[in-house]
């Protein structure tokens, strides 16, 4: 499916297979029931809201959280102002993110983690000071 460049859409956009969008998007893009669904961002896509499919490729500007469970590839001029969630990324030079990066697997063991006591000056690991 295609959202050409003169297309403005208001409104979530759910899909399956594949979806390139070159035109604006103000609403969430969910892939629906299909782990192989990728979403295609141009260099003139310009999406405000939240993404959740398994293989994105932006090149265009993104306002909003991207949740990657397989693969992100972000090019050239990929602009992301957001969080962006995802099991494999590869970035481009010039590619930039405005938010946190965390990877898919590590969501489940940043619970797990414990915190590490403080180090003081001159003492040891847990000693008070």
């Amino acid at each position: 499916t295609l959202i050409g460049v003169k297309a403005e859409i208001k409104g979530d956009v759910n899909f399956s297979g594949g979806l390139r969008v070159d035109g604006k998007i103000k609403g969430n893009i969910t892939a629906r029931g299909d782990t192989t669904s990728t979403l295609v961002l141009s260099e003139h896509a310009v999406v405000t809201g939240n993404i959740s499919v398994p293989h994105v490729v932006i090149n265009g500007a993104v306002k909003g959280s991207i949740q990657a469970s397989e693969r992100i590839v972000l090019q050239a001029k990929a602009d992301i102002n957001g969080d962006v969630t995802y099991k494999t990324i590869e970035m481009a030079l010039g590619a930039t993110i405005n938010g946190n990066l965390l990877r898919e697997q590590e969501k489940s063991t940043v619970a797990k983690l414990k915190p590490v006591p403080a180090v003081s000056s001159g003492g040891t690991v847990g000693e008070p000071e």
